[in-house]
Order: C-alpha cells, then sequence, then structure tokens
C-alpha cells in the first residue's frame, strides 16, 4: 500500500489524487501498466510531484502532442520500464486518438469550450476530453480516448447553432498546431492588470482579452478569473484558451510611474 495520509496531506486536489491512487496501487498490485483520464495540467503537475519519487512506481504522461496541456498519466511498476520507450505504456502505445469536429463556423464563430460542452451534451466526459484546438471557421480537433472516439465516430452534434459533423482520426492524421518555441518579450504598461499584460503578451485588443477573461477562458496558475482588473505579480503565470501561456519574468517601476515588463510566452 501507499502512503496514503502523506500523500494527500495539503493537496490541491484531493479527490482527483485520491482516484490515482487507487490506480497506482492497481498498477502495482496487476504488474499491468495503467492509464488514467485526462488530467488538467495543474492535477498532473501535482500527482507528478507527489507520486514521481515514489520507489516502486514509475510515471509517464501523453497528450497526443508535445505540448498538450491535458495528458493522461500512466502508472506503472518500474521494474517494467526496462526495454520500453517513454510514452509507450510499456510497450503499447498511449491509448489516445484524434476526433475531428467539421461545421460552418462562419456566421457564428466558437471557442473551444463551445466545442467541449457540445461534446459533453453528447455524453463525453470531461476525463474524455483532451487539448482542443479550433481550425478557423471550419471547425474544431482534439485529443480523445480510443472509447470515445469509436462512440462518436460519424455522428453528429450541435455547437452553439451550427450543425457539426464529427469523425474519428488516427493521431497521426491531425493537423498538431504548430509548436511554440519559448520567447521573451518587453512591454511597459500603466498598471498590471490582467488585461493589460495579456492584451499585450498574447497580441490582442484589450476589449478582446476583456472578453476573453469574463468568459473564462483565462486562468492565472491554474485558476480561472473572470475579473480583468486583476493584479499581476513577478512570476504569475497566466494561460489562455488556445494560445498558450505568460509568465511575468520581471517587473519594474519605471521614472515616470509606469510598469516596464518582462514576459515570456510558450
Amino acid at each position: 500500500m501507499l502512503p496514503r495520509v502523506p500523500l494527500l496531506q495539503a493537496s490541491r486536489h484531493p479527490q482527483e489524487l485520491a482516484g490515482l491512487i487507487d490506480l497506482a496501487e492497481q498498477a502495482l498490485r496487476t504488474w499491468e501498466p495503467l492509464w488514467s483520464d485526462f488530467l488538467a495540467a495543474d492535477v498532473l503537475e501535482e500527482a507528478e510531484a507527489r507520486l514521481g519519487d515514489l520507489a516502486e512506481l514509475a510515471l509517464e504522461s501523453a497528450g497526443g502532442w508535445p505540448q498538450a496541456e491535458r495528458r493522461r498519466l500512466c502508472l506503472r511498476r518500474r521494474e517494467l520500464l526496462a526495454g520500453s520507450s517513454v510514452g509507450d505504456g510499456a510497450g503499447e502505445p498511449a491509448p489516445l486518438m484524434g476526433l475531428a469536429i467539421a461545421g460552418n463556423f462562419l456566421f457564428d464563430p466558437a471557442e473551444a469550450r463551445d466545442m467541449r460542452q457540445a461534446l459533453i451534451t453528447r455524453g463525453a466526459t470531461p476525463g474524455a476530453l483532451g487539448d482542443i484546438w479550433i481550425q478557423g471557421d471550419r471547425g474544431a480537433q482534439l485529443v480523445v480516448t480510443p472509447e470515445l472516439a469509436g462512440a462518436l465516430d460519424q455522428g453528429l452534434a450541435l455547437v452553439r447553432t451550427v450543425e457539426v459533423h464529427l469523425e474519428a482520426l488516427p493521431l497521426d492524421q491531425l493537423q498538431i498546431p504548430a509548436q511554440r518555441l519559448p520567447r521573451q518579450l518587453t512591454t511597459v504598461e500603466a498598471s498590471l492588470r490582467l488585461d493589460a499584460v495579456a492584451s499585450a503578451g498574447f497580441g490582442l485588443s484589450r476589449n478582446r482579452m476583456a472578453e476573453l477573461i469574463r468568459a473564462g477562458a483565462v486562468r492565472i496558475n491554474w485558476q480561472p478569473v473572470a475579473s480583468p482588473s486583476r493584479e499581476l505579480v513577478l512570476g504569475d503565470r497566466v494561460r489562455l484558451e488556445g494560445r498558450g501561456e505568460l509568465e511575468l519574468l520581471e517587473v519594474q517601476l519605471t521614472k515616470r510611474d509606469r510598469w516596464r515588463l518582462v514576459l515570456q510566452r510558450r
């Protein structure tokens, strides 16, 4: 048995972590690698930090593409690592499939959260859904569990007011988003408000940024935020759904009482 009480002490996500401990104990008991559902990035980060140092347990994650935020976690005995490669689940491919959502969104643009809600309405569980990326006004693609891909293949769904066609795809047929290399940028702002800093970092108008914040598309340090006026502090990480992450690396007050900021965008 794993040391459950110490592992769960002061956890930010006790329910999710407890489920992963159960899965880890099963993997150790049966000597079979087991994959979790898709995990949010903050849950995965905590699980890797708390379970990764256990001597008998080996962890790896896969999300279908290198910069995936939502990922499935594989838990297995460390002895099974011999002769296997990272991401293959001890000799087997990670249980992931692609799903294409095709429709005409020219007159009713949709965001990733709209696509996700439509699939949940069709019966998908949140844990079966990985990253989603929008493809202009043509729809979206995402990574899902093989079970969900099979269940939704060649089906229909409604995203906002648009009827869409669903098609299961192998991962190698997905049009993966271009890999974002970390880059630094400097900006001078009148305040440290979230909408001001994020609009500069993501290259969007301040009004559009404020709309996205109010709509729930922005998180700070993994936590949802709905107020455009929220003040940022050094080290904060701002994630915008579908557009990556900003980290506030430096904050300096100028002689004219403005803020010179160094941001890193991933």
